[in-house]
């Protein structure tokens, strides 16, 4: 049976339109976004596929727009989920530079969680922030397999002098969900630190996001 013929409280469009989006689950926002099904599957059951193959709609948000993928899905239909996708992401990032200054780990934290906690592997990205501590911008500069990414001081010099940073915090996601900073994070930070501080730039934090609350590495003493 279609969704069309369903009781149309039932139809996730209508149901959204009645009572608001909070009303719908995950799979029936996609269905939404996704418009209809395809042969065999209505929307909600591929709302539903999309779901369980990335794991959870956090996974989903964090997936690259070319792994986006679910039978019978095609272009269209992936294209839609990306740019809903993106906008997710592009909103927490407007949320972050509408700040006046980040004063805490925490005011960074959510953001980088949103970016990175779900990426299958790991990735090394920098928050660069002007003198009064203002989001500039925020760039993934290495991405590694699970076992880890390599982090090169040069090109993160040259990445905070290309968006005339005055500070920068850190950030890279351990896939395995264990956000324990290890004995290479600690090195590479103190490498960079000792890198960034001849040309003037202030290290201010390094985050590392597992699965639960991102771990503050200035919160430990570890910078």
């Amino acid at each position: 049976m279609s969704i069309r013929d369903w009781p149309e409280g039932e139809r996730p469009r209508e149901k959204l339109l009645s009572h608001g989006s909070a009303a719908l689950s995950d799979a029936e926002l996609l269905a939404v976004l996704l418009g209809s099904g395809v042969r065999g599957k209505d929307a909600i059951a591929l709302g539903r596929e999309l779901l369980t193959r990335a794991g959870s709609l956090g996974a989903l948000l964090g997936r690259p727009d070319q792994d986006i993928r679910a039978n019978g899905l095609g272009p269209a239909k992936r294209a839609r989920i990306a740019a809903a996708l993106e906008l997710a992401r592009r909103s927490l990032a407007e949320q972050l530079t509408e700040r006046p200054a980040l004063a805490s780990p925490s005011d960074s934290g959510d953001y980088l969680t949103a970016r990175l906690r779900h990426l299958p592997y790991e990735v090394f990205g920098c928050l660069y922030l002007d003198n009064r501590h203002r989001v500039l911008a925020f760039e993934e500069l290495f991405r590694g397999t699970i076992d880890g990414a390599s982090v090169h001081p040069r090109e993160v010099v040259r990445a905070c002098l290309r968006h005339n940073a005055a500070a920068v915090i850190f950030a890279h996601n351990h896939p395995s969900g264990v956000a324990e900073p290890s004995a290479a994070d600690q090195a590479i930070t103190r490498e960079l630190g000792q890198a960034l501080r001849l040309v003037g730039v202030r290290v201010l934090d390094h985050l590392v996001i597992g699965h639960a609350q991102p771990v503050s590495m200035a919160a430990r003493g570890l910078l």
